[in-house]
């Protein structure tokens, strides 16, 4: 077991995953987000090779559209 603290929340897994299976596991779409493991970013090319250890600490920054800043 694996506990890892993502985004402010514990997250146990079964086994110890990559980054990008921890992403498919928690159903968040890869192409608008940005990950940092224990306060460093991570390439999405390097996601794949990258298993957090029990313990670190994952954020995953979503991108968001929307509408602009009208300075109100």
């Amino acid at each position: 077991m694996i506990e890892l603290l993502i985004n402010g929340e514990n997250k146990r897994f079964a086994k110890a995953l990559n980054i990008q299976e921890i992403l498919d596991t928690l159903g968040i779409e890869s192409k608008v987000v940005a990950v940092a493991l224990n306060a460093v970013v991570v390439k999405k090319h390097d996601w794949g090779n990258t298993f957090p250890k029990d313990g670190d600490k994952i954020e995953f920054l979503q991108f968001m559209g929307g509408g602009g800043f009208d300075g109100a």
